[in-house]
């Protein structure tokens, strides 16, 4: 995908999710399936799997080189890295989270306009981060997902653009 094919994706997948929030009764955001995320948590992890994504690429990128190296193959495109996340998913036992979502607390609903907002902030910050990077360092610079491994910078942000889907999936079939 072209920089500017992401960045639609993103501000689409971005847009279906807050649409979706912002018009969800506000009676249930602390409220989720049983032994589910509620859905202000299920906005907070997405909040939370954006935001490391763009201190990463204020970095500069001497730094990431250093830390994680550079990509040792050709980028993936969309739909592979949609099959291979949903393959590496299926093999994750249930109810295990990473980082800063594990054990995470429920947001009260004072918290979701700031959530909301920091939601809509982070993504058209990823969306400028994306088209300010040249095309070259988008395949060759990596950086590690928890789940996925270390990916090219092109990858991952396709996969965010992925990940905002599968949680309005979720939030659209069970909420």
């Amino acid at each position: 995908m072209t920089k500017d094919e992401i960045t639609e994706l993103l501000q689409e997948k971005h847009q279906t999710l807050l649409d979706w929030l912002e018009s969800h009764d506000d009676e249930k955001w602390e409220i989720g399936p049983e032994s589910k995320w509620t859905t202000g948590q299920q906005a907070l992890h997405l909040l939370q799997s954006i935001k490391p994504l763009n201190d990463a690429l204020s970095m500069p990128k001497f730094l990431l080189k250093y830390k994680f190296g550079k990509a040792n193959r050709a980028v993936r495109d969309f739909n592979a890295i949609v099959k291979r996340y949903q393959e590496r998913l299926s093999e994750v036992p249930e109810g295990l989270t990473f980082g800063p979502s594990r054990n995470m607390k429920v947001p009260k609903l004072k918290d979701k306009p700031y959530i909301l907002n920091r939601l809509q902030v982070e993504n058209k910050k990823l969306q400028y981060k994306t088209q300010k990077w040249k095309d070259k360092d988008l395949n060759n610079f990596i950086l590690p997902h928890p789940l996925m491994g270390k990916m090219p910078v092109r990858e991952i942000v396709m996969w965010t653009a992925y990940h905002i889907e599968h949680h309005t999936k979720q939030l659209q079939e069970k909420y």
